[in-house]
């Protein structure tokens, strides 16, 4: 039941990241595709992760990174779930925090974790509570 709540929400409430995310999987669809708890995992030659909706793309290995990075955008997800339309401005801070220079320069300077960002620490946090697993920081 719960399986189906999650995805249904997902495809109401979090329609907007869910086709986008969409979108992003059949541009990967020759990657592997994995259930992962509720969601879509898409293994990609990327070190980092991305979240939308019912998607997430994770590394393409079985590392410890690899899955921490899985439970952290699994934690994005159910921010998706609590946002639903507002989540865009989780992802617009998201892509800055992670590409802009400036906030790159910020994180190796003072030698910042990636979690110093609250919504990254929230979907972390949220990924660990709900998995039981650790998160990437």
């Amino acid at each position: 039941m719960k399986r189906i709540l999650y995805v249904v929400l997902q495809c109401t409430w979090g329609i907007g990241q869910t086709l986008l995310g969409l979108f992003f999987f059949l541009v990967h669809a020759k990657k592997a595709h994995h259930i992962y708890k509720n969601c879509i995992d898409t293994r990609w030659h990327f070190s980092g992760g991305m979240s939308l909706g019912l998607f997430i793309f994770t590394p393409d290995d079985e590392s410890d990174w690899a899955n921490e990075v899985r439970v952290h955008e699994y934690g994005h997800t159910f921010q998706s779930l609590l946002l639903g339309p507002l989540y865009a401005v989780v992802g617009v801070i998201s892509v800055c925090w992670a590409f802009l220079p400036y906030f790159q320069r910020l994180r190796t300077q003072k030698n910042m974790p990636y979690t110093a960002c609250f919504v990254e620490k929230w979907a972390s946090d949220l990924g660990e509570k709900m998995t039981g697993e650790k998160a990437a920081r």
